[in-house]
């Protein structure tokens, strides 16, 4: 069945992913709804817990729309967390008092990964409930973003059992097993691919891919190990929704985007390490950019955040294709920043003359 949804008032954002003319640049930030923002801090108290708050509909909707009233953004994103697949592959997820998520179980064997069950898509219903509550709840506002972890990053946590500074035991398997680390890349990709899938039947506009840990690996590593998985997810969605668009974040993977571009991909989202001209230089219309303002920048003063914008936008648009762009942060904004100063980036942005 076909939901019908509110009219996109809005659609400034999806408009530069097609490389269409653009009044002034789209912008939103990752993590925009979360621990910087003291009305998130109150829901999530209401809720009892992270988890708890990601499955309660009606307040991951409320979380979504937060900075929405705060900021003058271009686009909303599903409040959730990346680590929902491997939770559905009953891994256990729970998180740890200064330590951030782990898993109860680790996938580390031949066994470990042939008894991983296949992705059932009602265990994650919460989430596509939310995808479609957020979209009615936005009245046609801005575009909704869905999303998920990329397969070698989905991979490093259920390995590692929780974050990683090392990757011990995913480079382990990576090197000494890379047929068992193929074979649970390959089912983290299927469960991926269906699970995007889900989403954009729900309601999403567009997805993003975010392959947080990919600057981890070698060049090499990452076309095998990272970059294959991600262009097969991507070729699978555009098969199924060919209008869609599709954004790719690799942190850490600015050195690869002459790799990076042979995916489908609408757009390639980089870090503060990446020159965006060059990125330009390297992409000129076939994909357009996101990114990559450094987050702690919103730790300065609101003049020196407006010069790093400016510096930016400089940099991106100083081949003469004003277009094709989407301003945001190499990563997410941090819990420590002061929402007036990520108000001020917000504006900033759009007070850039093309």
């Amino acid at each position: 069945m076909t939901t019908t949804f509110p009219t996109l008032k809005n659609d400034r954002l999806l408009r530069a992913l097609r490389f269409e003319p653009v009044d002034t640049t789209p912008v939103w930030m990752m993590r925009q709804a979360g621990r910087y923002l003291p009305e998130y801090k109150a829901t999530r108290a209401e809720a009892g817990d992270f988890l708890s708050l990601c499955k309660d509909t009606a307040r991951a909707t409320e979380v979504t729309l937060q900075p929405l009233r705060r900021f003058e953004l271009d686009a909303a994103i599903l409040f959730s967390d990346i680590l929902t697949v491997p939770d559905a592959l009953d891994l256990g997820l729970y998180f740890e008092a200064g330590e951030g998520p782990r898993f109860q179980k680790t996938v580390r064997t031949e066994s470990d990964i042939a008894n991983l069950p296949t992705l059932n898509m009602a265990d994650l219903s919460y989430v596509t409930d939310a995808v479609t509550s957020i979209r009615h709840a936005l009245g046609g506002q801005v575009p909704l973003f869905g999303f998920s972890g990329s397969p070698w990053t989905l991979a490093t946590y259920m390995i590692e059992g929780g974050s990683s500074k090392e990757y011990r035991h995913a480079k382990e398997m990576m090197y000494a097993r890379p047929e068992l680390l193929h074979a649970l890349l390959g089912k983290i990709a299927e469960a991926v691919t269906e699970y995007l899938d889900a989403q954009i039947v729900a309601g999403a506009d567009l997805v993003q891919i975010f392959d947080s840990w990919g600057g981890a690996l070698g060049h090499r590593q990452f076309a095998e190990f990272s970059h294959q998985y991600n262009r097969q997810i991507i070729a699978n969605l555009k098969a199924k929704h060919p209008t869609v668009p599709v954004v790719m974040f690799t942190k850490g993977g600015g050195l690869w985007v002459d790799v990076q571009a042979d995916s489908r991909a609408d757009a390639l989202g980089f870090d503060w390490t990446m020159p965006l001209d060059k990125a330009r230089a390297v992409l000129g219309k076939d994909k357009a950019i996101q990114g990559n303002l450094d987050p702690a920048t919103l730790y300065g003063t609101t003049d020196s955040i407006r010069t790093a914008v400016q510096n930016m936008l400089t940099d991106v648009y100083g081949s003469g294709i004003h277009t094709g762009y989407v301003a945001n942060f190499g990563h997410g904004i941090t819990q420590w920043a002061n929402p007036d100063h990520a108000k001020a980036f917000v504006d900033a942005v759009h007070e850039f003359k093309l």
